[in-house]
């Protein structure tokens, strides 16, 4: 099939590169003219384990073309994806001023019949003011349906080939038809295609990223309360983990959860609770804990020392997560303010975010260290914020000759608390045993 792509964030490159990686033609198309000129270059805007490979081979391929232009991107496009940003409002509504703008362009573009897909995270009915937009200016028959996004970042490509389900909301059986077969390739091995109606599907996604994010605050509370009651958050974890109704993922307690969707999806729900009469008041005790949690790093050190001012901190992770240089709403940012606010110097160092950071610090007096072990030497304490593999299995004796102090304040609780104290450390971690 003949493919668009609009947008080339992380949900749309990694759609047209994937789409095109099984056969297809994809046009991936940008308003954003530096971002096109790079992919066109060989460059790739975004750190994605697996991307930049794929992405050059289709290229030569001559399967993956980038442009700035609607007309050449809707040129005899089958089907064209919707996949830009829509960033919350002030209200916590998600802004659907690219989605609809997208909409028109690819209406007042289109050359033959086509169906639309809503790949961006939208609220439910958007899909409705999509076709609205379209029938408006298109001129050609179209259909309009939604296929959310469940992509993780730093597991994106293997997310898109080998997924565990792909949800699409149609209303109309060619659509059906055409969605089926473009994600015939990737559902080979029976994973499920679930065909539902559009405003249920919209929903799915917002839906599965609210009980995600919840599985996350409910473990931070859990931790709390170990911590009050001299138990391990480990053991209680492991326990009601192994449960098959309940399960291991998303268990894991730490300094509160970041990035572009949990954050983002968990407010809209809320929004569209709201709009509709309802007050979700289990969101909004996610979101409350989650905030809370971001702060814990900062207290546990300032509990420690008495006062922060004037020591060095180190901190190890600035991404929300690992494998990304994605610092949107990351507790780095949160723990880094707060130790600056407290008086305290702060030397970090992530593999992959130095320069994400650089530019969202500049001017704030951080010091990004390119290495870990230059970050934590002359250090007071060395604060763990994302988990990166690197970061694991510290050399103990080496952090212990050139910290000022040791002091190790494990914000993933991915340290053996055991041999860290056995080295000479104070070690703290969320959670356990009464720290």
């Amino acid at each position: 099939m003949n493919i668009t792509v609009v947008g080339t964030g992380y949900v749309g490159l990694v759609t047209g590169t994937c789409f095109a990686e099984s056969g297809h033609r994809v046009t991936c198309l940008d308003i954003d003219p530096a971002k096109i000129a790079l992919l066109n270059a060989g460059g790739v805007p975004i750190y994605e384990p697996g991307l930049e490979e794929l992405v050059h081979r289709n290229v030569k391929e001559k399967r993956l073309l980038f442009t700035t232009s609607y007309a050449e991107a809707m040129k005899d496009a089958e089907v064209a994806f919707i996949a830009v940003g829509t960033p919350p409002g002030e209200n916590g509504d998600a802004d659907l001023q690219y989605v609809l703008a997208a909409a028109a362009d690819i209406g007042r573009h289109m050359t033959r019949a086509c169906v639309v897909v809503d790949k961006s995270t939208v609220p439910v009915g958007s899909a409705e003011r999509v076709a609205a937009v379209l029938k408006d200016t298109a001129k050609h028959p179209f259909d309009v349906c939604s296929n959310p996004e469940f992509l993780k970042e730093g597991a994106a490509i293997d997310d898109f080939m080998r997924p565990d389900r792909v949800v699409v909301g149609v209303a109309s059986e060619h659509a059906r038809a055409v969605m089926a077969e473009l994600y015939a390739p990737f559902v080979r091995a029976e994973q499920p295609v679930l065909f539902m109606d559009i405003r249920s599907a919209e929903l799915t996604k917002y839906a599965a990223n609210a009980m995600l994010a919840t599985r996350i605050s409910f473990m931070n509370e859990m931790a709390a309360l170990c911590e009050k009651l001299g138990a391990d958050v480990d053991m209680v974890r492991r326990g009601i983990g192994s449960d098959r109704r309940i399960g291991h993922p998303f268990l894991f307690p730490g300094v509160g959860f970041g990035g572009s969707c949990f954050p983002k999806d968990v407010r809209a729900v809320m929004t569209m609770a709201r709009h509709v009469g309802l007050d979700f008041d289990l969101l909004r005790s996610v979101e409350r804990v989650n905030e809370r949690q971001k702060r814990w790093l900062v207290e546990k050190a300032a509990r420690h020392f008495g006062s922060l001012a004037g020591k060095t901190l180190a901190v190890w992770g600035l991404a929300f997560k690992p494998k990304t240089d994605d610092m949107r709403e990351a507790p780095a940012i949160t723990v880094v303010e707060g130790l600056l606010g407290n008086g305290a110097k702060v030397r970090a160092h992530d593999p992959v975010a130095r320069e994400v950071a650089a530019k969202l610090f500049h001017g704030r007096g951080v010091e990004l260290a390119e290495e870990p072990y230059a970050a934590a030497e002359g250090a007071d304490a060395l604060l763990l914020v994302t988990e990166w593999n690197e970061f694991r299995q510290p050399d103990l004796a080496r952090l212990k000759g050139i910290m000022r102090q040791p002091v190790l304040i494990d914000g993933r609780n991915v340290w053996d608390a055991e041999k860290c104290r056995a080295a000479g450390f104070t070690y703290y971690g969320v959670g356990r045993n009464g720290e």
